[in-house]
């Protein structure tokens, strides 16, 4: 499609972006990285376990399975799943368990 043609701009909507037809999330290495995190969310700690290559449906999947292992809430952001609680010792055990590399990281 050359640029000409395309429209960018709409009195009715706005600015119209592209919508790409595979939306990017960095590919990971191989490593499922579970790290704890306290910033921003007022002194609450969370588990985050990164670097899962699945898609949207999958990481919903394995964080339900994660969250009745670890007996507590969570959620899947931006590819990201985020359980509740300083939960990596059991985390870590599950998804070795379950055949991934896992590292602990961060603090």
């Amino acid at each position: 499609m050359s640029d000409e043609n395309r429209l960018v701009y709409s009195t009715e909507t706005g600015r119209i972006k592209e919508k790409s037809e595979n939306p990017s999330r960095p590919k990971g290495d191989g490593i499922v990285r579970i790290q704890r995190q306290t910033k921003g969310r007022k002194g609450k700690g969370v588990s985050l376990v990164t670097g899962l290559d699945l898609d949207d449906a999958g990481l919903k999947l394995i964080a339900a399975e994660l969250k009745k292992v670890c007996g507590c809430g969570g959620a899947v952001k931006d590819g990201v799943i985020e359980i509740q609680g300083d939960k990596r010792e059991t985390l870590k055990a599950h998804l070795e368990k379950k055949g991934h590399t896992v590292k602990l990281a961060g603090g």
